[in-house]
């Protein structure tokens, strides 16, 4: 199995055919204003912590608390569900190499919010399952179909899909 990044696992709660284009190296979002203003409030925020722990060339730590806690700095609650998975999936991996992580926090400085998410034994169950969904799309010769959501107009891809 290939690795399988933080974004990957975000991607494949968001939408399977980003996640076909980006997995297939087609990546739309450097000119994406959405994601350079996610960027941008990544590099502002918290500037007291050490931030961007890249782990296994695989996945990108927002930043650490005593390795205990991992925050995952987000711009909005949009995709709620896509960044709690993204933060259960960092909390297993690095469970996997022993380290004993308590929890994560997922941070949204403009909104002066927080949330914690707890990684358990059916999330990790999940995640295995998540992982062989995603090796499977990897596999494809072909992206999924379109699956219109909200989400799309203001989404990197969406020239990819609908143009």
């Amino acid at each position: 199995m290939e690795k399988v990044t933080g974004v990957m696992i975000y991607y494949y709660f968001v939408c399977h055919r980003k996640l076909w284009f980006f997995m297939n190296d087609l990546n739309m979002e450097q000119g994406s204003d959405l994601v350079s203003m996610g960027k941008l409030i990544d590099e502002t925020s918290y500037k007291r912590e050490k931030k961007n722990i890249l782990i296994d060339e695989n996945i990108n730590i927002d930043f650490l608390k005593d390795w205990k806690v991992i925050h995952e700095v987000k711009k909005s609650r949009k995709i709620e569900d896509a960044s709690k998975w993204q933060l259960k999936y960092y909390i297993w991996l690095l469970k996997q190499k022993g380290v004993d992580i308590e929890k994560g926090i997922l941070d949204y400085p403009l909104l002066r919010k927080r949330e914690d998410v707890f990684l358990d034994k059916q999330d990790e169950k999940e995640l295995q399952k998540i992982l062989e969904e995603i090796e499977k799309i990897r596999s494809s010769k072909l992206p999924p179909a379109i699956s219109k959501k909200a989400i799309c107009k203001k989404c990197a891809y969406y020239e990819l899909c609908y143009i």
